[in-house]
């Protein structure tokens, strides 16, 4: 044949070139695997097993077979390239049903994947919404170590999302990240909870608000330490990845499931918060009465009862295969620029490489800005002889096509988004933290009936799921109505400048109330307030919101604007702005007690907060996060989206989002 000799050229450049063929089905490990295989055959008997087949050596009859299989070798002329995305992964599962005729994907799939999100939500935030107590009145921490601790725990659990991310994009798939690390969650559910049982409630009956443990020693607290560090691994490294396979189970072919997919992502949000509602009211009440060891061990029950619910639809589930390693493909981009430093950039992005062959994923197309990185698309005389005339697959690290340096910029692009979203994360922390330590020290008695402090962030729960469910289908209407001269709404990224907006709102509050609360606690004289916690409700709500507008705006930000196959990465940067906001939040609370600590003053969050200045702590917030807006608002009117070409057309398609 003719295009024997092309295949063979192909080939004989090595092992490299050719575990970079898609092979549609293989993941990069079980290629290699196969490859490995087949040399074994070929020394075997000195060859003699398969080094004659058909007069080809052995990678090459491997090639062969490996192309006849996808049935994609087409008069023996057709290139192959690797293409690991999302969309190329999911080509060959457009068939909505199993080969035993079930249907696979849809809403019975993410009605699942919702539960389990829910019952996992609930077991986190059984842990998560009374650490502060838990450390204060079991651990002996102060105010300001609690929250210190109870930040640094939230941040690390967000932290992980980019670690689930980034294994779930390139090595695991989502589904086998969802599994392994729920079942570490469940791990660190169930040591936490013998540990409470065993040792840590000493003397019998202690962990009651104003009812301290006896102090515990190096191996306790060690144990302690790992297994909630274990429930952060275990909650945080799957949440990206459940979320973006949640939304994958709907296919974009369909209309009818492409607008449902459009709907997952606040659905996916919702079932958080229901989740959170049952922790933060019946689990947070039980355990503020001492009841730490039920409280754990529902919260591993509940997560073990979603472990299940996961696993009963594995046949049914809709999935895609790892997509490669993005790092390794940023990498690329970074030093073919570098080693092309001296080459003149062309004009407008002409003459850049744009790849072989049909790719099987929307291509990117050249966008101004970071011209610096065009230089790794440019070709060199020797590059153009090595690919056209000589038909080999060029060095990735010397060569990279345009849609891979877009890719680079599409993330660059983003990253003052994300940074500028971190402040709404610490507003978040604060209510977890400095909210509960605020209203531990009002009056919690309502007709005799005692009101848990962390019980309060139900407020929060309810105004945020009552906000999304109404938005599409009675606040946009009305806004369309009222805004005649501009028929749309806000889109994410006006939603994400309007909740940082409410935000600030929902700080100065919480520093007026903290006055009052001063004012009251200085008149009876007791180390408590007389003025009642549900003067708290405002600033809960307001959060709420905020929440509502920043969160879910910032999920389908990131993950519409990420490239193909990077979207449980673009999931794992919206989730990981949570992490900074914490680590900011115990940043900024650490800097400040410092300050404020000279001289023998208790600082602003002291141990008795009726000694200190926790409205001005509020109010310094604010400030910080107004400034962090107004830097957001001139982020978000630069953004640029990326432009990508559609599949079946010359039709261009921009994913720009306008702040204006």
């Amino acid at each position: 044949m003719e295009s024997e000799p092309e295949i063979d050229g192909a080939i004989s450049s090595g092992d490299d070139e050719l575990l970079q063929v898609n092979s549609g089905y293989d993941c990069p490990f079980l290629l290699s695997l196969k490859v490995g295989f087949y040399r074994w055959l070929s020394t075997v008997r000195g060859g003699e097993l398969i080094s004659n087949a058909n007069g080809l050596d052995c990678l090459s009859f491997y090639y062969k077979i490996q192309v006849a299989d996808l049935h994609q070798l087409e008069n023996g002329q057709e290139r192959f390239q690797s293409s690991y995305t999302e969309e190329a992964a999911l080509a060959d599962q457009n068939d909505k049903t199993t080969p035993k005729g079930r249907r696979i994907g849809g809403w019975n799939c993410g009605m699942l994947l919702l539960v389990n999100q829910g019952l996992v939500t609930l077991a986190y935030a059984g842990v998560e919404v009374n650490l502060v107590l838990f450390s204060k009145s079991v651990l002996r921490q102060t105010n300001a170590e609690a929250a210190n601790t109870f930040s640094r725990w939230m941040g690390t659990t967000y932290c992980f999302s980019l670690l689930g991310a980034f294994l779930s994009d390139s090595y695991l798939g989502r589904y086998l990240t969802c599994i392994i690390f729920q079942l570490i969650f469940i791990v660190g559910l169930i040591a936490l909870s013998l540990l409470t049982h065993i040792s840590l409630l000493k003397p019998n009956g202690c962990g009651k608000i104003g009812q301290l443990c006896d102090p515990h020693g190096l191996t306790e607290l060690s144990i302690f330490y790992i297994s909630i560090y274990l429930i952060a691994l275990g909650n945080g490294a799957p949440e990206p990845a459940l979320a973006t396979f949640g939304a994958e189970q709907f296919d974009d072919k369909d209309p009818k499931e492409n607008r449902a997919k459009a709907s997952f992502y606040s659905y996916f949000y919702v079932s958080i918060n229901m989740g959170c509602l049952f922790s933060e009211t019946v689990l947070v009440y039980m355990e503020n009465l001492g009841h730490w060891k039920v409280g754990f061990w529902i919260c591993g029950g509940s997560a073990l009862l979603g472990y299940i619910l996961l696993l009963s639809g594995s046949s049914r589930y809709r999935q895609s295969k790892p997509c490669g390693n993005p790092i390794s493909r940023f990498s690329q981009v970074v030093m073919a620029s570098m080693k092309k430093m001296n080459l003149p950039m062309p004009s407008n992005g002409e003459g850049l490489y744009e790849g072989l062959g049909k790719e099987a994923t929307r291509r990117m197309l050249h966008t101004e800005g970071f011209k610096f990185l065009d230089r790794a698309a440019i070709l060199t005389a020797e590059e153009m002889n090595l690919i056209w005339n000589q038909g080999q697959t060029p060095n990735p690290w010397q060569i990279c096509c345009v849609s891979q340096v877009e890719e680079v910029k599409c993330i660059l692009r983003l990253l003052p988004v994300w940074f500028c979203t971190i402040f709404s994360s610490v507003v978040f922390i604060q209510m977890l933290s400095l909210f509960v330590e605020q209203g531990a020290s009002m009056d919690t008695v309502v007709s005799n009936f005692h009101i848990p402090p962390a019980s309060m962030t139900a407020f929060d729960i309810v105004s945020t799921t009552l906000f999304i469910m109404l938005y599409d289908r009675l606040l946009v209407p009305i806004y369309i109505r009222i805004a005649k001269r501009r028929p749309k709404p806000p889109n994410e990224l006006q939603r994400i400048g309007i909740g940082l907006a409410i935000a600030i709102v929902a700080l100065v509050i919480a520093g007026f109330v903290e006055q009052k609360r001063l004012r009251h606690a200085s008149i009876s004289g007791e180390e408590t307030s007389s003025l009642s916690i549900f003067w708290q409700t405002p600033q809960y709500v307001l959060v709420g919101v905020s929440e509502a507008f920043v969160y879910v705006a910032q999920m389908d930000f990131f993950a519409s604007q990420t490239p193909d196959g990077l979207k449980s990465l673009g999931m794992g940067l919206s989730m990981s702005s949570t992490a900074m906001g914490s680590y900011l939040a115990s940043m900024i609370l650490t800097i400040v007690m410092a300050v404020t600590e000279t001289n023998g003053k208790p600082g602003w969050v002291p141990p008795n907060l009726n000694d200190g200045h926790l409205d001005r702590f509020f109010f310094l917030s604010a400030a910080l996060t107004a400034l962090n807006l107004a830097f957001y608002v001139i982020c978000a009117k630069r953004y640029k989206g990326s432009t990508t070409e559609k599949q079946d057309g010359d039709r261009e398609e921009e994913l720009d989002r306008e702040f204006k």
